[in-house]
């Protein structure tokens, strides 16, 4: 249930962008200034999750667990009561931490209680519940969108999040460590301060006197730059030096340096990917900065990773059929976000004006993914994780190879629908497997982060790949355009446009089979239990949860 809240968050912005957009003071026309909202998800998501990982694999499932809930919950309220874009972006970076915190976690508990022999089912529950966030996020935020503003769609998020979050404590068996005394009230004193001074309440921020605190220091309009918004950072600051004792020989022991690293590796590809104009350029404003820094910090790490006695990625985790598992992934990753951003494009060009009927389009698709997913962790009963793969990679590279041939009125029949199934049931094959092989070959000590650097893969294969191949797809929509007579012709320009999208297409083609070929290192045969690395961790029950 935690997994089904934050992936419908990930996509819970889709309809909801312009009006955040409005409630921070950017106009429509200023969407590359808005770039930060999603980006900033993503960063938050992808570059703190091998610390993530690496933590679940060190102390209980279960607090790992609740405090992603917990930070994705701080996140989803800051989002809420933001009125400029710092804020929002920062609400949005802490909910991308939290909510992507929680998919390695709920992958590490599924090999503490399964055997590897019988984790397929299961794993493929997980990769399912993931993939239905990408319809359950769009259709949510148009719900509430349709009742109330965008703010009540994180509000509900939050709610959500502390309900979960005792849900788990409940469910785990073993009660937490609640914070007493000094650091319980800093905590309450810094939500309540940090609250008032985001939200600033018109009853006291325009009193005479009660509305001091509120104006803004300076020029600034921030309300971050108030005497109440600096003393709510203060609270916030105290709040960390006197709980640093208990959480900072954790994070030494995790490689908090080798976090750092990697987290500036991993960074400096989203934002360099994730924040460019397609239209223009391939690597965003930064890139050709970030990208030396990111391969720099890339080198340190695995230097680190060498030379520390604890590596955050254990030695011997990235190996044999784990390393192919993150190759796999990476495809995987590209070819699913090929068709989730491209058929609502083609939808727009030949079939409606409407954003919200193209998007239904893609449902058809969307609803194939975590149905594909339940059939490939159901079939690692029987066969092996490379043959599950390999089979839905091929059957989604033929299904992509249709689509790049797709134009004018090919949405409009049943072909479509049939090929967009077979497209979504193959990607979903091969979720449980590329999981399945990355835990059975991991250390049972490592399993979190194991899962967190397959998780890592498919987001960089999104991101990179949305970037590359739609900058493919529009130059050679503005070849054909420049080689066009008359470049006023409307259908001549629609062929371009249709161009491009088949090209994206017959690139997530090439990726999928890049896939299957790489599915065949999982190997094509079930493999019997290996008492060494199978074995599942404590009971939940006790030392785990202790």
């Amino acid at each position: 249930m935690a997994v089904a809240l934050a992936a419908a968050d990930t996509y819970v912005v889709v309809l909801a962008l312009t009006d955040m957009m409005t409630g921070v003071g950017l106009g429509i026309d200023a969407l590359q200034k808005a770039t930060p909202i999603i980006s900033g998800f993503l960063l938050g998501y992808i570059a703190v999750l091998p610390l993530i990982g690496r933590l679940a694999d060190l102390v209980a499932r279960q607090r790992i667990l609740v405090a992603c809930l917990m930070i994705f919950v701080v996140g989803s309220a800051i989002t809420a009561l933001a009125v400029e874009l710092p804020v929002l972006v920062t609400g949005r970076v802490l909910q991308g931490i939290g909510g992507g915190g929680l998919v390695p976690a709920t992958l590490a508990i599924v090999a503490d209680l399964w055997p590897a022999e019988r984790r397929g089912t299961p794993l493929g529950v997980v990769g399912a519940v993931q993939e239905v966030g990408s319809v359950l996020g769009p259709v949510f935020g148009a719900a509430i969108l349709a009742i109330a503003d965008w703010r009540m769609i994180f509000w509900v998020n939050a709610v959500g999040g502390l309900v979960l979050a005792v849900v788990v404590t409940v469910v785990g068996g073993q009660p937490l460590r609640r914070p007493r005394g000094i650091p319980l009230a800093l905590g309450a004193l810094a939500l309540v301060v940090g609250g008032l001074a985001l939200a600033a309440p018109a009853r006291l921020a325009t009193d005479v006197t009660l509305g001091v605190p509120f104006v803004p220091l300076g020029d600034s309009t921030s309300r971050v730059l108030t005497p109440i918004g600096l003393l709510a950072l203060l609270l916030v600051l105290a709040l960390v030096a006197v709980t640093a004792p208990h959480w900072w020989g954790l994070l030494k022991r995790a490689d908090l340096p080798g976090a750092v690293l990697l987290g500036l590796a991993l960074g400096s590809v989203v934002l360099t990917f994730a924040a460019s104009d397609p239209e223009r350029e391939v690597v965003g404003p930064l890139g050709f900065a970030l990208l030396p820094v990111g391969a720099v910090a890339l080198g340190l790490y695995l230097w680190r990773h060498r030379t520390a006695a604890e590596p955050l990625v254990a030695r011997g985790v990235v190996r044999g059929r784990a390393r192919t598992s993150l190759g796999v992934s990476l495809m995987v990753g590209a070819a699913l976000v090929a068709v989730i951003v491209d058929v609502p494009v083609l939808a727009r060009l030949t079939l409606t004006d409407s954003q919200t009927v193209a998007a239904f389009v893609l449902v058809r698709f969307l609803l194939a993914v975590p149905v594909g997913a339940l059939l490939g962790g159901w079939s690692l009963r029987r066969f092996g994780d490379g043959l599950v793969s390999g089979v839905g990679l091929l059957v989604a590279t033929v299904g992509l190879f249709v689509m790049s041939g797709w134009g004018d009125g090919s949405l409009d029949g049943p072909m479509a629908t049939v090929v967009l199934v077979l497209v979504g049931l193959g990607i979903g094959l091969a979720l449980a497997p590329v999981n399945n092989a990355a835990l059975a070959d991991a250390p049972a000590d490592a399993h979190g982060v194991a899962s967190a650097l397959v998780v890592v893969a498919r987001m960089v294969g999104m991101v990179v790949g949305l970037a590359l191949l739609t900058a493919i797809g529009l130059h050679r929509y503005y070849g054909t355009v420049a080689a066009l007579p008359d470049q006023t012709d409307t259908k001549a320009l629609l062929a371009a446009g249709i161009v491009q999208v088949q090209t994206v297409f017959l690139g997530a083609a090439v990726a999928a089979l890049l896939g299957a070929v790489g599915s065949v290192g999982l190997g094509l045969t079930r493999r019997p239990p290996d008492d060494r690395l199978a074995t599942t961790g404590p009971p939940l029950s006790t030392t785990k949860l202790g």
